[in-house]
């Protein structure tokens, strides 16, 4: 190549480049022209400038001047012609693609426990009882004292309970509501207490250290071990199944008299037997048994007089039960992903 082909390539290329320039109506359009004319691959200017190690000696100085001039006057046109894109762009604002799918909206959905407990005020509703509530900064007589606890009880030591002071705890069942009840409120009674509580237990596929709990209390003249029994049966088939199976195991509570803990069979082994149930094809939802005389005297009712019965139930563990949920720890991540199995 000549010199004179060489300067006549690039003269070409600077008449062209600004037409093309101007031409370029958005910003994908603008990197397209970019590229043909100055790009390092495919360029043109690259193209022209391969031909400079053909020239003579003493003519590269004056292709090489020229061409710089060539390269800057077209790089100028493009700076321009983008800060016009540019500003243009933003003025018209984000450009919908129409092609894109949709995001999907998460809308909510109950938490499994709240579900739980909704469902099983509801059956406890039809049999006539009502909603009592009760404070979760407990006084520790309420908590301990006024149901039967003894004063050297493991439970009220500060391994296994958490104390705001020294004659205040976080309490660590709904079981205080009974005696804060039966104050208030003179038998006939049938109350359920939902509500949190407190422990100081490890967060193992099943126990954590808040968790919910309901409180069942039936108090009157001439009840009976039966009316419990037949009661939580009745609620048990209501809650998972007329075909569920239970059974009654003898346990002890201070502040029930006889005790029993009640089961049903694992919902995610289907009682063969798993991690969640401890290979033993049982869970446990519910402790019970008959109110101890002494929660009664305390509440200042005549025990001679009066009998009932009470229940504590983990809706936590009754929901891993019934949705087979293998860990009760999921129900605590705020997973949108597993909340979302639950949206009605």
């Amino acid at each position: 190549m000549s010199l004179a082909d060489f300067l006549a390539a690039l003269d070409q290329l600077a008449a062209e480049a600004p037409g093309r320039i101007a031409a370029a109506g958005t910003l994908d359009e603008w990197t397209a022209v970019r590229n043909a004319l100055v790009g390092r691959q495919a360029g043109r200017l690259t193209d022209i400038l391969a031909g400079l190690g053909a020239l003579p000696k003493e003519d590269k100085r004056e292709a090489g001047q020229r061409a710089n001039a060539v390269k800057a006057t077209i790089e100028a046109a493009l700076e321009a012609r983008h800060a016009e894109l540019a500003a243009a762009a933003t003025a018209a604002g984000p450009t919908l693609d129409r092609t894109m799918p949709a995001r999907p909206r998460w809308r909510g959905a109950v938490h499994p426990v709240s579900l739980v407990i909704d469902e099983v005020v509801e059956i406890f509703r039809e049999l006539g009882f009502t909603i009592a509530l009760g404070p979760e900064a407990e006084h520790a007589w309420y908590n301990f004292g006024a149901l039967n606890f003894p004063a050297d009880h493991p439970a009220m030591d500060m391994h296994d309970t958490l104390y705001l002071g020294p004659e205040q705890v976080l309490r660590t069942h709904t079981s205080p509501v009974q005696v804060r009840t039966l104050q208030r409120y003179a038998p006939p009674v049938r109350v359920l207490a939902p509500g949190n509580v407190y422990r100081r237990d490890f967060f193992d596929p099943s126990h954590a250290p808040m968790f919910a709990q309901i409180e069942g209390l039936v108090v009157d003249e001439g009840v009976t071990f039966a009316d419990l029994k037949a009661t939580l049966s009745h609620f048990a088939r209501r809650f998972f199944g007329p075909t569920t199976k239970t059974r009654f195991r003898p346990s002890f509570f201070p502040f029930t008299e006889p005790s029993a803990e009640m089961d049903v069979q694992c919902g995610v082994c289907g009682g063969a037997g798993c991690g969640v149930c401890k290979l033993s094809g049982w869970i446990e939802i519910l402790g019970s048994g008959m109110v101890h005389p002494a929660v009664l005297e305390h509440a200042g009712l005549d025990s001679e007089k009066y009998t009932g019965w009470a229940f504590g139930m983990g809706p936590a563990r009754t929901a891993i039960s019934r949705h087979g949920i293998p860990d009760i720890r999921i129900l605590y991540d705020a997973d949108v992903r597993f909340l979302d199995q639950f949206a009605r």
